[in-house]
């Protein structure tokens, strides 16, 4: 898979984002925004669905032409400390959303201010955005950029994170269909 990094810096919100393109160029291509995920990209994080997403998103963009937008984003936006005490609380019993809260950060930080501007930087103003969450669709257009297609990812489930995906069903109306998933 022959795949080009493209790096930005300046963007809004004063992070270094790195923008992938994969596959032949599309007129309007398949796009993942995809936010960094240290536990579950890296580390094979089984407790959420981030790594398979990650290699989901890769295969599929890279065989259609388009670009994954990796977004230094972690823990929905709360970074990396925060998150690691958010699983703590996880662990008994909270789910992710009710975790965040409980060390006084919002349930959901990201903002995609910066992707947008990533997209309109790669001539990108119209595309088919690979994602289950209906936040990203909605900030983006609002951003204006143009979603021709939501196009869902694979429900990623297992014993580990089966409660995480619920959450994000009941709690942000993402778009994955778990139930009657073989745990």
């Amino acid at each position: 898979m022959t795949v080009r990094a493209i790096t930005f810096d300046g963007l809004s919100d004063g992070r270094e984002h790195l923008a992938l393109s994969l596959g032949e160029p599309q007129a309007v291509p398949l796009v993942r925004l995809h936010s960094e995920c240290l536990t579950g990209d890296v580390l094979g994080s089984l407790r959420c669905d981030c790594g398979p997403q990650l290699r989901e998103a890769l295969t599929r963009i890279h065989d259609r032409g388009g670009y994954l937008v990796y977004l230094r984003q972690e823990g929905r936006g709360i970074g990396l400390y925060n998150k690691l005490d958010a699983y703590r609380l996880q662990d008994e019993g909270q789910d992710t959303y009710t975790a965040n809260l409980s060390i006084g950060r919002r349930a959901d930080e990201r903002d995609y201010t910066a992707a947008a501007e990533i997209l309109r930087v790669l001539g990108a103003a119209e595309i088919d955005l690979l994602t289950n969450n209906p936040d990203k669709v909605r900030q983006l257009t609002a951003l204006g950029i143009r979603i021709r297609h939501a196009v869902p990812t694979g429900a990623h489930v297992n014993p580990n994170n089966y409660r995480y995906l619920s959450a994000k069903v009941s709690e942000t109306q993402h778009t994955i269909d778990i139930e009657g998933m073989a745990l």
